[in-house]
């Protein structure tokens, strides 16, 4: 049996501003609906699969909950952790959980941000590699290149046409005459950094090339404990971990490494450039996702999340417009947005990590507007669930209900509130909602208050998490 390893605990901050790291782009829900994070699970919902480990980041518990839900997927398990620490440590964590469950066990370690096409191409190469994981080897997809590009490190593998092949070696990413020469060759591959593994053959490797490393996440695992559907990790022992990647720590070491090539049609899509290649475009090579108009104008990418985009004689320009932040820029620095995150990030400003819309256990919140003593948000609460009974110290809070029951309870006052009913929570006042029924509650938060960051917030129960 396959044991997919899902990881996803990536940031994207060179798709910003739709791409935080509240809701980074393997979770974004712009390609036919689903988001990577979702394509990259239904991937692996095939004969010779078991149901998905996925490891991410502590922050991102209820996307990655609510986008397994959607899809009905029940994860083998949810690694959680604490910090980032690169690839190496989720691969063995990864090989170590699937071990538990069989001794026999083969691990497919995807990133969960990729965007592949062929689908059915690229199932039948893991299947077709699975003999030479189980008879020890590791295995690398290389993905057959299309471009003389830059921006992906390349793997150098031995002549010949058999589906799995020996590695010669691992080439960092090239300037532009190298990967020319790379193209022309026919003998070098991408590196997508997805991995096929015996959960044995890995924990070997990690013993005997990374024995300090090795030791240092058994101690981890050992921390493991449950968290409603979640697995966590302690933080103090995971933060001594070694941020490396598993190229570095085990791929470029072991001599059991080899590689099989495939042509899926796949992107890494990790910049706003990239989005556009792969898009739909018009005659002028224009790509819009939302409500974008173009008028003389070729080769522009154009999103709108919310409201209208209209873009009139330019070229190679892409336009990214959210709720709260615009991004405006040359196709051709789209590496550079990072930067400008970067900046953000050293001026404290929340744009460049909190998206408007906030997940929650119970569902989520969503930023409409605030300014000087207020703020209002939307909420939407999934049928079942309740918010914890707390109480705040600078701020009072008006409940308009838009569609839905729900349950509030206000200093041990409980009523029910249907459409176009509110509530009025004074400060300092004990309070919760519940929705007791079968259909998503939607409201309307007004808070008012001489404070109103979320910090403000006494709870005085654990019946649930924010």
């Amino acid at each position: 049996m396959i044991y997919p390893c899902i990881l996803s605990g990536g940031v994207g901050t060179r798709l910003w501003p739709l791409s935080r790291k509240d809701r980074p782009k393997q979770f974004l829900t712009i390609f036919d609906g689903d988001s990577l994070f979702q394509k990259t699970c239904k991937r692996v919902q095939a004969p010779g699969f078991a149901d998905p480990i996925v490891i991410g980041s502590n922050s991102h518990r209820f996307l990655i909950g609510e986008q397994l839900a959607e899809l009905g997927i029940e994860a083998q398990s949810i690694l959680l952790e604490p910090v980032g620490r690169n690839t190496a440590p989720p691969a063995l964590m990864a090989a170590m959980t699937a071990a538990e469950a069989d001794p026999d066990a083969l691990v497919l370690l995807l990133p969960s941000d990729h965007l592949i096409r062929k689908e059915d191409d690229f199932i039948a190469a893991v299947l077709n590699a699975g003999s030479a994981a189980r008879n020890g080897a590791i295995v690398t997809f290389g993905i057959t290149p299309t471009e003389p590009n830059t921006g992906y490190g390349y793997i150098k593998v031995a002549s010949g046409n058999d589906p799995v092949r020996p590695v010669d070696a691992f080439v960092e990413k090239p300037d532009h005459a190298r990967a020319e020469e790379f193209l022309q060759a026919g003998d070098y591959f991408w590196n997508a950094g997805i991995f096929l593994y015996s959960a044995k053959t890995m924990i070997d490797a990690f013993k005997s090339l990374q024995p300090e490393l090795f030791e240092d996440v058994s101690a981890v695992m050992k921390t493991r404990h449950a968290d409603l559907d979640f697995t966590r990790l302690d933080t103090a022992t995971f933060e001594k971990l070694d941020n490396i990647s598993i190229d570095y720590a085990i791929m470029e070491k072991a001599s059991n490494v080899v590689c099989a090539p495939v042509a899926p049609e796949w992107d890494d899509l990790g910049s706003w450039s990239a989005i556009w290649t792969v898009l739909d475009k018009d005659a002028d090579g224009n790509s819009a996702l939302g409500d974008a108009r173009f008028l003389g104008s070729k080769d522009c990418l154009a999103f709108a999340d919310k409201g209208l985009v209209s873009v009139i004689g330019l070229e190679n320009v892409m336009v990214i417009a959210t709720a709260d932040s615009v991004l405006v820029a040359h196709k051709d620095r789209a590496q550079d947005v990072k930067d400008v995150v970067e900046q953000l990030k050293a001026e404290g400003r929340e744009e460049a990590e909190k998206h408007p819309r906030a997940y929650k256990p119970w569902g989520y919140t969503e930023r409409i507007n605030a300014g000087d003593r207020f703020s209002v948000q939307s909420m939407l609460i999934k049928p079942g669930k309740q918010l914890s009974l707390q109480s705040h110290l600078h701020r009072a809070e008006h409940w308009i209900v838009v569609s839905g029951t729900v349950e509030v309870t206000i200093n041990g006052d409980k009523r029910l509130l249907t459409e176009n009913q509110s509530a009025y929570v004074p400060l300092g006042a004990r309070h919760t909602l519940t929705n007791p029924g079968k259909i998503p509650v939607r409201m309307i938060e007004v808070q008012s208050g001489t404070y109103l960051s979320e910090d403000d917030i006494i709870r005085h129960d654990q019946t649930s998490q924010t």
